[in-house]
């Protein structure tokens, strides 16, 4: 922890500008926008199947709009970029509380996924991985705990907003919490991190298909994809049902939830270990590993008639979830240099924000076909072992940017 606090006393202002977005793109994350799900449903009059559906159409909408705006991290400065997604962002939210036809809905909730879960990340990510060349691991570590804190605090609030007045109220007030942001972004000197702006001339359309033609032909997305999909795909589905599992084993819904602080604390601790991690071994070996822990948890969390065999996949699954948010974006400045990474981080976004759509909905209907919860850990463990060992062939990759 030590090297933690000599590194935050020098890059505090750099490091918690990537937190503070981490930490807004709450509005736009799956666990926040579920809190409104029960009522929309009976407001809407629709069937959760049917809403589920729409989310997910939602979500995938939303990652492909990402390839067309993803890339102007590199060439729009930071203050700029960032103003206008936060504004999108609390658009979005204002408008799903004002939705009262399916049509606006869609709209809002597009707007909720591409600008939280999408954009306020990716930008997060892209401009602290070109900013820090040394001890970029610590940075990106720091930064991803944003996600860990939302997830601490915002669904308390929101739940006791929408407990004292409705979800309509809710979601108004949180657009008009992050127009307030836009107040301290002002005042916000940002201009460290325009010093890597291209310089070439905003891309055609032509020229963006042609890049992203080029980075998922090419072998090194295929080693790098698959892990990073299947992380999406089953945090996503497993936290999306996992009442209905839990309720399946048996076991205490109450006790359950309770174990949440048990990952919270294991997520966040490995976060910073993970960020350290990077820093002295290099992300091309970290990935090769950090899948390990969440696989082998699904085993007892499948088989283990006690509630331990939980405890015991949310502290692994914490421990990779941790370590994901600094490897998954460090891998990708390493094996492909910073000069386009936003453009190519966009690409990665896209299919990460399109597993956090399948993952639910592929696992929704082998629950549907009555396929038993065991079974179903088994396909996904599956899944996430074949991933791994493709993710071994990182070894023959020689990076564009060395770890400094």
């Amino acid at each position: 922890m030590k090297e933690y606090y000599q590194f935050l006393k020098i890059n505090f202002k750099p490091v918690s500008f990537g937190w503070l977005l981490t930490f807004l793109s709450s509005f736009g994350q799956t666990f926040l926008i579920s809190l409104y799900v029960p009522e929309i449903i009976k407001d809407f009059g629709i069937t959760e199947g049917s809403f589920g559906a729409i989310y997910a159409g939602c979500t995938v909408a939303a990652s492909v709009i990402m390839l067309s705006v993803g890339h102007t991290v590199d060439h729009i400065p930071a203050k700029k970029v960032t103003a206008f997604t936060i504004i999108s962002l609390a658009a979005s939210s204002v408008l799903l509380g004002f939705s009262y036809s399916i049509g606006l809905l869609i709209i809002a909730l597009i707007g909720l996924r591409l600008c939280g879960q999408g954009l306020l990340s990716h930008i997060s990510m892209t401009l602290v991985s070109k900013y820090f060349s040394k001890n970029r691991g610590k940075a990106l570590s720091v930064s991803a705990l944003g996600y860990s804190i939302g997830e601490a605090i915002f669904p308390v609030i929101i739940a006791s907003i929408i407990a004292a007045f409705d979800w309509r109220i809710a979601a108004i007030v949180s657009g008009i919490a992050l127009f307030l942001y836009l107040l301290r972004l002002k005042f916000t000197d940002l201009a460290g991190f325009d010093k890597d702006l291209s310089t070439e001339v905003k891309p055609s359309v032509w020229s963006l298909l042609k890049d992203y033609k080029s980075i998922v032909f090419h072998h090194k997305f295929g080693i790098m994809m698959p892990a990073i999909f299947m992380l999406g795909f089953t945090n996503t589905a497993i936290f999306f049902y996992q009442y209905v599992f839990v309720e399946n084993k048996g076991w205490s819904a109450q006790l359950y939830a309770g174990f949440f602080v048990v990952y919270a604390a294991s997520r966040f601790l490995f976060s910073l270990i993970g960020g350290s991690w990077v820093d002295k071994y290099s992300a091309r070996k970290m990935f090769r590993y950090y899948l390990i822990p969440i696989n082998i948890g699904l085993l007892p969390f499948a088989f283990m008639d006690s509630i331990i065999g939980a405890l015991i996949y949310l502290i692994l699954a914490g421990i990779t979830t941790g370590m994901s948010g600094t490897v998954k974006t460090a891998i990708i400045a390493e094996m492909y240099g910073l000069e386009k990474m936003g453009a190519i981080r966009s690409v990665f976004t896209m299919f990460m924000v399109v597993s956090t759509a399948l993952g639910p909905l592929v696992i929704g209907l082998l629950i549907d076909w009555e396929v038993n919860f065991s079974n179903i850990m088994l396909l996904i463990f599956g899944a996430i072992l074949l991933a791994n060992i493709n993710s071994q062939r990182i070894r023959g990759v020689t990076p564009e940017l060395k770890n400094d």
